[in-house]
């Protein structure tokens, strides 16, 4: 069984990077004799084809797991076809001294979940075929340091598949600020951890600007769209400095506000001062940037406003479409 599926992914590899242009799933099936052999022509029963099509994107998966680049293309038809460009898989020469082996080694220490653990230790092994030394233990090095990134959203896997194999993405989101989530259409461009939570940057289709989602916000399954990006892929993508801005944490000018005693301790912790003002209530003056509006929403009944106003209108605005559901 294990050399049959071994043949069936070489077979499957050799026609997606020796075709010229995306074939689809019927002429893969009709391409390939595994196919053929277990459930027929691109033409058969319903059953067959459901079959097919589960043993495909497994085959097509754990292609993926062993470093092929495949892409998928809709023609204009609608048609989604696959192929695996030559200039896509092929890497130059490369070579790693003991300090640059060691590093790798503490990054692929970080992932604590198994499929991101499998293919650290796999990269690894390819690294060590393309000739890494034989005498650098990359998890040698640096053994007591046990370095780890917490990931608990679902979300993370589907959209760090979606991230390098560059496919739009849809999901349900919900702002901090809204009751009810809303489905956003976003092209995927990277995936970052900041101050304990991960954080996607991408490009929103129905809002035709980049945007960056928590995870921890999006509801429901990451569902896969087929078509190319209509938006380029920045170079750089600044994930935490947008992050930073939007809450707030880069800023020019200050904010007064009463605080409710005893409580919005993330509020106390970047004031500029306090002053107590009796009756359970304190004055805090803080720091005021872009988004600091949804992040004092989320205090609701403990944070008054008191100035600047548009701050203050900015505020009440979110609480009326809260109300409003």
């Amino acid at each position: 069984m294990a050399i049959a599926k071994a043949e069936r992914l070489m077979n499957l590899a050799l026609c997606l990077l020796g075709t010229r242009r995306p074939l689809s799933k019927r002429e893969l099936r009709d391409s390939i004799e595994a196919y053929v052999e277990a459930f027929g022509p691109g033409n058969g029963a319903t059953g067959s084809d459901d079959s097919f099509n589960r043993m495909f994107e497994r085959d097509k998966d754990d292609l993926r797991e062993l470093g092929l680049v495949i892409e998928t293309v809709e023609n204009l038809d609608g048609e989604v076809g696959y192929l695996a460009r030559r200039d896509s898989n092929r890497l130059p020469p490369i070579t790693l001294d003991a300090e640059e082996a060691a590093a790798l080694g503490l990054a692929a220490k970080v992932w604590q979940q198994a499929r991101l653990a499998g293919a650290a230790s796999g990269a690894l092994q390819k690294l060590r075929a393309a000739g890494l030394p034989e005498d650098v233990d990359p998890y040698g090095s640096h053994g007591a340091l046990e370095p780890r990134i917490p990931v608990h959203e679902a979300a993370f896997e589907p959209l760090m598949l979606a991230c390098r194999d560059r496919r739009p993405v849809a999901f349900d989101y919900r702002k901090a600020t809204a009751a009810h989530p809303e489905q956003r259409h976003v092209e995927p461009w990277a995936l970052e951890c900041w101050r304990g939570h991960w954080y996607l940057a991408g490009w929103d289709r129905d809002r035709g600007a980049e945007r960056v989602f928590r995870l921890s916000r999006i509801t429901g399954k990451v569902r896969s769209r087929g078509g190319r990006y209509t938006a380029d892929v920045p170079d750089v993508v600044t994930v935490r400095e947008t992050v930073a801005s939007w809450a707030g944490e880069v800023a020019d000018r200050s904010a007064r506000i009463r605080l409710r005693a005893g409580s919005g301790y993330p509020l106390r912790a970047k004031a500029t001062s306090v002053r107590e003002l009796g009756d359970g209530w304190d004055e805090l003056e803080i720091p005021y940037g872009h988004g600091l509006d949804a992040w004092l929403v989320e205090f609701g009944p403990d944070v008054v406003v008191l100035e600047p106003a548009e701050l203050r209108a900015d505020v009440v605005d979110r609480l009326r479409a809260v109300a409003k559901g």
